[in-house]
């Protein structure tokens, strides 16, 4: 039996149902989603979505990651490999955890994988600008990532102050807060409340939740303006 706050995870409330962080960014002509953890296969069916160019990590913990092998779905579908792009450090997990999608003689049927390098310099997926912003999660470098008038941080618990400019003039933040209490790499709620603030984002959404963090409703009510929980689903347009 896996632990748990009942009182969260027995909520009937939708937007209590958490799964693992991700988001997908969409123009008129690209689809990209950043990370793809093990609830990647269901998000995307619950989501129906039909195609997907390309997947842009984070960083290579488990949680962001394992869901990479079902990309053979969207192989199928379009005939092309899936574009991921990923700094070294990430790369060489996705290599020791899926050797067989990036093996010289490869079994039928695996995925279709292009790996393309990416570091701090912008980039472009398809249509859409990219720039990368670099965090910390404790002592890992972690990349968040601003996509027009939108930046999505997860896994931190400290930006650098030439990092913070990048984000600053963003409408819309996406920024992990994992619970109240204080944590060793990730934001707490007041934490985040403060960088906001202190980035001055006239909207920002606070994702990476765990159950210790409580009921939606309820921490939506305490939350300053501008400040609001994310939820499984939730669609911002920018």
């Amino acid at each position: 039996m896996i632990g748990c706050d009942c009182y969260v995870c027995s909520s009937e409330d939708k937007k209590d149902k958490r799964l693992r962080s991700s988001i997908m960014v969409q123009s008129g002509k690209t689809t990209l989603v950043v990370d793809a953890g093990p609830d990647f296969r269901y998000q995307m069916l619950r989501a129906k979505v039909k195609r997907l160019d390309a997947i842009v990590f984070t960083h290579p913990h488990k949680d962001h990651v394992a869901g990479l092998d079902d990309v053979r779905a969207y192989n199928f579908f379009t005939g092309l490999p899936m574009q991921v792009f990923a700094n070294e450090m990430t790369q060489e997990v996705l290599i020791r955890e899926f050797p067989y999608a990036f093996a010289d003689k490869k079994y039928p049927g695996v995925p279709e994988i292009d790996l393309n390098t990416i570091a701090m310099d912008p980039f472009r997926v398809g249509d859409i600008d990219v720039i990368p912003i670099m965090v910390w999660h404790l002592k890992m470098p972690v990349m968040g990532f601003r996509f027009g008038n939108f930046t999505y941080i997860t896994d931190a618990n400290k930006i650098e102050a030439q990092e913070r400019e990048k984000i600053m003039g963003s409408g819309v933040l996406v920024l992990n807060t994992l619970r109240k209490e204080k944590h060793i790499s990730h934001f707490s709620l007041s934490e985040a409340i403060i960088l906001s603030q202190e980035l001055n984002i006239p909207q920002t959404y606070f994702t990476h939740m765990s159950h210790q963090m409580g009921r939606h409703e309820e921490i939506n009510k305490e939350l300053p303006n501008g400040v609001l929980l994310s939820y499984d689903g939730l669609t911002i347009h920018v």
